[in-house]
């Protein structure tokens, strides 16, 4: 009987010697799929509204970004001041009250729509801004924020975090998780929400691993909109979709000049610089809005499926044809308020009253 099984075991290791180990070898280079030029008409089943933002150029001197700290300065200055009127605008259509304040220090608004939902009396919601970590500074990046306190008829604490050339990483972290930690204090965690798109929908997940990290609690829901999620560019959107969408436009455009500025030589891996590589167990219950010429279509994409595969609650919602974060841009485009409808019922759904 020995000799039989040591006869096998012969056989087998000679097989094993004449099959190629496939485990053992790093596959080739796969060739890259070599796409036409090709033309993209705008499409026609999305509101007139959205096709008018669908049809924009590209965004003016997107590779052109600036090379100094005052550059830069002057960059948020100008964008600030060109989108004053709108927000003001949105302000005012939408209803919503504006003050400004401060917590522990932080610069922060607070927003107050004029109707308050009755399940809602007790919520609160902490947003922060986009803007690629550089920019929106002020009242210029409340544009979501408008839009949750309205549609979601509910009270919005939103984060004036400092940003470069003031302060850099992790200036912008530090300051939303101070908000956080003092909303905590006379607020229940589960009727808290934190909502951010781009640069803050990074922060908002970021948020969470240092909460994981300071043994703090979780809030109810969350809302990260097209984060930022993946600064080292690694996704398949950041080539499919560049030179179409028509707001980042190119995954070495002023986004990525502007994240770098922000990290001041930090590794880009970090995950409270790329969050996508964090740990994301323990999440809490998160709605993530894209849409299909995205640039971090494929960001948003991975963290949906990182937040499913980690047993999180997670629904995601792409939008046809809009490029990065073109949900919350103007108020009075009907896929804008579709968004919001479902950010506001979903946190409805999870958040405590």
């Amino acid at each position: 009987m020995k000799t039989l099984l040591a006869g096998l075991a012969l056989v087998t290791c000679a097989a094993a010697l004449c099959m190629p180990s496939i485990a053992a070898e790093t596959p080739p280079a796969l060739p890259p799929l070599n796409v036409p030029a090709k033309t993209l008409p705008v499409p026609t089943d999305v509101s007139p509204e959205m096709q008018q933002i669908i049809a924009r150029p590209l965004r003016p001197d997107w590779d052109k970004p600036p090379t100094t700290a005052d550059g830069w300065r002057e960059l948020a200055n100008k964008i600030a001041a060109a989108g004053s009127s709108h927000i003001t605008g949105m302000t005012d259509r939408l209803r919503v009250d504006v003050q400004m304040d401060t917590i522990d220090g932080v610069k922060v608004y607070r927003l107050t729509p004029d109707q308050i939902a009755p399940r809602n009396a007790n919520r609160v919601a902490i947003h922060v801004h986009g803007g690629c970590y550089v920019l929106n500074p002020r009242s210029s990046g409340l544009a979501d924020a408008l839009l949750l306190a309205a549609i979601g008829q509910m009270k919005v604490i939103a984060v004036d975090y400092r940003m470069p050339p003031d302060a850099y990483f992790p200036a912008a972290l530090d300051d939303a998780m101070t908000v956080y930690r003092a909303v905590l204090k006379t607020t229940d965690p589960k009727k808290v929400a934190i909502i951010g798109a781009s640069a803050g929908g990074a922060l908002t997940l970021e948020m969470m691993l240092r909460a994981k990290q300071e043994g703090l609690p979780m809030p109810g829901a969350i809302a990260p909109g097209t984060p930022m999620a993946d600064v080292t560019k690694v996704g398949d959107s950041f080539q499919t979709n560049a030179m179409v969408d028509n707001v980042l436009v190119s995954p070495d455009g002023f986004c990525d000049a502007a994240t770098r500025f922000y990290a001041n030589g930090h590794d880009l891996h970090d995950p409270m610089l790329s969050p996508v590589y964090g740990d994301m167990s323990g999440f809490p219950p998160a709605i993530l809005t894209t849409g299909t010429r995205d640039l971090l279509l494929s960001n948003t994409v991975r963290v949906h499926r990182k937040l499913r595969e980690a047993g999180v609650d997670a629904a995601l919602q792409v939008f046809e044809g809009q490029s990065h974060a073109q949900f919350y841009r103007d108020d009075r485009v009907p896929e804008v308020k579709e968004a919001f409808k479902e950010i506001a019922a979903f946190f409805d759904k999870h958040l405590a009253q």
